[in-house]
């Protein structure tokens, strides 16, 4: 009787096609372009992409200690070099932060020194992790389509019924 029960399991499962990227097979998986390396990229790719804003070079702090204070980040990261502007995001209900800080710089050697020292060592028991806050797609990726403005240019849908107006009947 367990060997009927293990034959009905097996040809079950051999005949059920899972979709999703959980289901997925290893090879399936590599058909993603070369030149993208998902979420574990390695910081000389992201500082080869890196661009710049309109007043500097901008570093994303992540895992950023609930109660820290701008003074206490001013403090470290001060020492890669000049810090231009500290932004500090706090919860409006809580009063707490967020768990991220943006950090400005003025040149891009210092931001890249920011980046790769600034997580060496714990900050207020929690490590730090940190990348450029803009950087250029990864070449090899589709650039995002531009939205249209007009509302019937690549309709593929009739227009919506007429609306019938509305009568108001004075007596």
């Amino acid at each position: 009787m367990q060997a009927d029960r293990m034959e009905l399991e097996e040809s079950a499962d051999s005949s059920t096609k899972r979709k999703g990227r959980l289901f997925a097979d290893r090879d399936d998986r590599d058909d993603q372009p070369a030149s993208f390396s998902g979420a574990g990229a390695g910081l000389g790719d992201t500082a080869s992409r890196a661009q710049r804003s309109v007043e500097g070079w901008i570093v994303l702090v992540t895992n950023v200690h609930e109660e820290a204070s701008e003074d206490d980040l001013m403090d470290r990261f001060s020492d890669h070099g000049e810090v231009k502007n500290l932004h500090l995001n706090l919860d409006r209900r809580t009063g707490y932060v967020k768990g991220y800080a943006l950090v400005e710089y003025e040149t891009k050697d210092e931001a890249l020194k920011a980046i790769q020292e600034a997580p060496q060592e714990p900050f207020l028991e929690k490590v730090l992790s940190c990348d450029f806050a803009f950087v250029q797609p990864p070449a090899g990726l589709p650039a995002a389509q531009e939205k249209t403005t007009s509302r019937r240019s690549g309709r593929e849908r009739s227009a919506s019924p007429v609306r019938k107006p509305l009568v108001t009947r004075i007596d």
